[in-house]
């Protein structure tokens, strides 16, 4: 495995050649990236957007250490990574609290302290009064909401977002956005979000990494110079959408 490392600077990401292959049931090597190179500073929201099957979830996994990868460089400033998923993953036998603070029950709080640390996560994500429901009670945002509050609940110095709205209605999934972004400027947190959405990547972001099709390679990097907090129906916005769909379109005749 290439070299991981973590530095004392709390937040930022970087990436430096990193490349990763799988081995087929045939022997072959198939190659999903190749040569992925970024920075990401403290505080940022990044978006990566591209294709389904790209590769992108495979760069979250790999800056998570779910997965190694097998040349490169990646270099995490600061110790704690929370995850968010596409899917909520919430356990259906415990409550919205404990599944907010399963994070931490390995950590001496007791049981006191866990449900009140997961109140104060939930009123974050606008869920408070919600503690003692199931999930199967909530609504699919609202269980969404859930698996946020799981994922901040560690205090975490990065959060990776993994197409977390995209199984949602459009409806939801706006006022989602809107919500993470409020969440994002209140804690400072760093967030890398994956996305194959062009609008929800202007949207949200700073800045975004379109990437190429497999073996994946950051085709571009497109800074999002528009001040928060941002509105839908922006023509400022909508202008951005427009040039990145062509530079996205564009990737096939690269």
């Amino acid at each position: 495995m290439a070299n991981r490392s973590s530095s004392n600077t709390v937040g930022a990401i970087k990436l430096v050649n990193v490349a990763k292959e799988h081995q087929l049931a045939n022997g072959e090597r198939l190659r999903v990236l190749e040569d992925i190179s970024f920075d990401l500073a403290d505080h940022s929201f990044t978006s990566i957007l591209g294709p389904s099957g790209c590769g992108k979830s495979t760069i979250l996994n790999l800056i998570a250490g779910l997965d190694n990868y097998s040349s490169g460089q990646i270099s995490i400033d600061g110790n704690r990574i929370g995850f968010v998923f596409q899917q909520p993953r919430l356990l259906p036998w415990r409550t919205v609290a404990e599944n907010v603070f399963l994070p931490l029950e390995n950590q001496k709080l007791g049981k006191k302290g866990m449900n009140t640390l997961a109140g104060t996560y939930l009123q974050l994500v606008g869920l408070s009064g919600y503690e003692h429901y199931y999930p199967l009670q909530l609504s699919g945002g609202m269980q969404q909401r859930v698996a946020i509050a799981r994922a901040l609940i560690i205090d975490p110095d990065i959060l990776l977002m993994d197409e977390p709205f995209s199984g949602l209605d459009e409806i939801t999934a706006r006022k989602l956005r809107q919500e993470l972004l409020r969440i994002w400027q209140e804690t400072g947190k760093t967030i890398l979000f994956v996305t194959h959405s062009i609008s929800e990547s202007v949207f949200l972001s700073q800045q975004i990494l379109i990437v190429s099709a497999k073996p994946a390679r950051i085709f571009k990097r497109i800074p999002i110079d528009l001040p928060y907090p941002r509105e839908y129906g922006d023509l400022r916005l909508f202008e951005i959408e427009t040039k990145l769909t062509k530079d996205f379109l564009g990737m096939d005749s690269a």
